[in-house]
């Protein structure tokens, strides 16, 4: 056995060097593997947890959550602004840092300064401004849908005093003043159902992305169009400039990414396994990165909006709503899909599926100052940073549900904007001065007495832990207590059946960073139960129960539950013995079988040190009568001889019988054409259950007991049948003293039935099917 140390740089952090891939995590692992039956009989157990899946379910405040499994600091993220429209559709910066806003419920154009101040630069009819693009001399292009139009805002100072917004709803919430030094005019109309996107060529040419015909229309500097690219699909959703001028779009329907040269020319370079492509970035050297989501089998998933004035239920992104805003049915890129991919293609045209989500909805990618891809997620207001080898780490959370796009913000910063609520944050490029991580609730499921932390980490970290009875920490739990890490990392905190740790980083030189949590704790030794025992008379499983050393030395799984037990045959000189165990501390158990027979005192053991949960026995080795068998579960595997508990359950009564009945005063004489048929039967222990009777070798029949009812262990019969009149070939010779001989030569003929010889057999059964059979001879007149 060996192991192999790498040291590797994070990529998405160059000048930090990871600790040898957490080595000791591997050492763990192998240990595992090597001493699985010392780890079965140790009272100590621990809650681990490394990984990303695991600290997933905790809750980061100022925290980023890498998939490598470690905690650190995540980027500085604070409000900006909140605007009083529920949806933000897109943002874009200029120069300046300003951002502008594309806003719905109410629709607006918002104009936020780096310092937070919020103004309206054009509150148009249509139900929302759907997205926006900044030009280079500062002129914003905003498009409207459904039936919507681009708008061109202009920025011409007046020195007139600002003026109120008009809501299109008359329930609308408080307008923000629209700004007089911003004028606005139609500057397109692509007569279509709905604008998804816009970009701004390095000539200042305009690009429109549309939906219904998915149609592309490119708009001149002087304002006269063209019709540039159309798709196959209902929907272009998303466009972008490579570096060499190309246009990228992408598509709702068949999941398209097409590359249009600057003639356009459309080329598709990939077909997503998604239906819809609803996010664009390329980087600087031409690779394109994609998010797609939805079934494609579910078709487009845009939906006719209810015209105006009829009010509807909010939009809602798939999350709740904090304002009720009544307003038509909107289409949402990517409503109602569930998990998204986030594609790479190189400039060669080869794509690679780069990250993946079943829960997170991705709606904007960007990049970092580094270079780092960052996407706005949705229905939980997650950020990711995501880098080139598919590394990526949960690095934000906002106060809103959905994080719809990102701009350029001042001093290498990004600005976020989010929907449910309108928000707008910055992430800035500089980690969070403190951040805290609380895991989440453990439960052992056993009252515990908890031990000590064991904490990988480096930095300036603080360590907490609390303890409660009740699953919800709010509800009485024990006060936040600090571990010394340093010293003696023992928790300090009462024993219970749940408990949760907590940890502050502290920024510093080294970056904190958290790799591992161990908590140790030892559960109250609980008695295993036995909840039921089946007995089956007359079957046998198949193979030889195992005992817990031979379980133990092979490292299996003892049989515990349906799915994994053999199934019973048909033996009836067997019993089958079958029960359901569990143990509340997770112990190995043994078991042992006892048997106990009508009136009697004393249990006999049958069979001990049984690990699988079924038993075979002969029935043999028990005489006939009725007994109940008992099964005792030990928790002797896994706890001294002191501490371990059993618990036990009987089972039902069953009978074993073996003896088959007898049958006494058998008798058949000829009366006329008939045949008059008299016996008992008897059974020292069940009732008879049958009787058969055959003449000569013919049919069994059934003959019932006198009175009809067969119900007793002795039952007499008596039946008169007539004889079978049928053709008989005699023999050709015949001895001196009437025996019958078979000769060569035969004749066929009519044989009176009273004139010849008859055999009567009966057999009779008990209620265990065992048989007991005589015979009487019957001789003719």
């Amino acid at each position: 056995m060996f192991l192999c140390y790498a040291f590797l740089r994070f990529p998405a952090f160059p000048n930090r060097t990871l600790p040898m891939l957490k080595i000791t995590r591997l050492v763990t692992v192998f240990a595992v593997l090597i001493s699985a039956t010392a780890l079965v009989a140790q009272g100590t157990r621990t809650w681990d947890q490394s990984k990303f899946d695991d600290f997933e379910k905790g809750t980061p405040k100022g925290v980023a959550i890498r998939s490598d499994g470690f905690l650190e600091l995540a980027p500085s993220f604070r409000a900006l602004a909140t605007t009083p429209s529920t949806y933000l559709w897109d943002i874009a910066s200029d120069d300046h840092g300003n951002v502008f806003a594309a806003a719905g419920a109410p629709s607006r154009v918002y104009r936020v300064t780096p310092e937070g101040k919020v103004s309206v630069l054009l509150a148009p009819e249509e139900l929302q401004v759907q997205t926006l693009v900044v030009d280079k001399t500062g002129v914003i292009y905003a498009a409207t849908s459904p039936d919507g139009k681009v708008y061109r805002i202009e920025h011409k100072p007046t020195g007139k005093p600002a003026t109120s917004a008009t809501a299109p709803q008359s329930n609308a919430p408080p307008q923000i003043a629209l700004d007089p030094e911003y004028t606005s005019s139609v500057y397109f109309d692509p007569k279509t159902k709905y604008i998804w996107a816009l970009a701004l060529d390095n000539d200042g040419r305009l690009y429109v992305a549309t939906g219904d015909r998915g149609e592309i229309f490119r708009v001149n500097r002087d304002g006269t169009s063209s019709l540039f690219f159309k798709s196959d699909d209902a929907h272009i959703r998303a466009i972008a400039f490579d570096p060499r001028g190309n246009l990228i779009a992408g598509s709702d329907g068949s999941g398209l990414i097409y590359r249009i040269t600057p003639s356009g020319e459309g080329f598709v370079l990939y077909s997503a396994p998604k239906k819809e492509i609803t996010a664009l970035a390329i980087d600087n050297a031409g690779n394109i990165f994609a998010a797609a989501a939805g079934d494609k089998k579910a078709g487009p998933s845009v939906s006719t909006p209810i015209p105006l004035p009829a009010p509807v239920p909010t939009i809602s992104l798939g999350g709740p709503t904090t304002q009720n805003v009544p307003v038509p049915q909107i289409p949402v890129p990517g409503l109602g899909a569930t998990g998204s991919e986030i594609y790479r293609i190189t400039p060669d045209g080869s794509p690679k599926r780069l990250w993946t989500s079943r829960d997170d909805l991705v709606y904007s990618l960007t990049f970092d100052e580094n270079g780092r891809l960052i996407a706005g997620t949705g229905n939980k207001g997650k950020i990711y940073g995501i880098v080139a080898d598919g590394q990526f780490s949960d690095m934000l959370k906002a106060s809103a549900n959905q994080v719809i796009g990102f701009a350029r913000a001042p001093k290498g910063a990004l600005y976020a904007a989010t929907s449910n609520l309108g928000k707008l944050f910055v992430i800035e490029d500089t980690a969070q001065r403190e951040g805290s991580f609380e895991s989440d609730v453990f439960d052992a499921h056993i009252f515990s007495r908890w031990g000590r932390a064991e904490v990988r980490s480096r930095g300036n970290i603080e360590f907490f832990a609390r303890s409660g009875n009740v699953d919800n920490p709010d509800r009485n739990w024990s006060t936040w207590r600090k571990v010394d890490l340093q010293k003696d990392p023992v928790l300090d905190i009462p024993s219970a059946r749940y408990m949760q740790w907590r940890t502050v980083l502290h920024s510093g030189n080294p970056a904190p960073q958290v790799d591992s949590v161990s908590i140790n704790y030892l559960a109250k030794n609980v008695a295993p139960e036995v909840d039921d025992v089946t007995v089956q008379v007359g079957y046998r499983y198949p193979g030889t129960p195992r005992t817990v050393a031979e379980v133990t030395a092979s490292g299996s799984t003892p049989n515990t539950n349906a799915a994994s037990m053999p199934t019973p045959t048909r033996d009836r000189d067997s019993v089958a013995v079958s029960w359901r165990a569990h143990d509340e501390n997770d112990d190995q158990l043994s078991f042992a079988i006892y048997y106990r027979g009508d009136n009697e005192t004393r249990w006999k053991l049958l069979k001990d040190n049984i690990a699988d949960h079924f038993f075979t026995f002969e029935s043999g080795l028990l005489p006939d009568g009725g007994y109940t068998l008992r099964v005792v579960a030990s928790d002797t595997p896994s706890h001294s001889p002191d501490d371990a508990l059993s618990g036990a359950k009987d089972s039902t009564r069953f009978e074993v019988d073996n003896t088959p009945p007898s049958v006494a005063n058998l008798a058949a004489v000829l009366d006329g054409d008939n045949l008059h048929i008299t016996f008992t039967a008897t059974d020292t222990f069940s009732p008879i259950r049958r009787a058969e009777f055959s003449i000569d070798a013919g049919d069994w029949q059934f003959v019932a007991p006198v009175g009809g009812l067969s119900d007793a262990k002795t039952e007499n019969y008596d039946v008169t049948v007539p004889l079978p009149r049928t053709s008989s070939t005699e023999p050709a010779t015949q001895e001196s003293d009437g025996t019958q001989i078979i000769g060569t030569k035969k004749s066929k003929q009519s044989v009176n039935p009273t004139a010849v010889e008859h055999v009567v057999v009966v057999r009779v059964f008990d209620r265990f099917d065992n048989m007991g059979s005589a015979k009487v001879l019957v001789r003719p007149r």
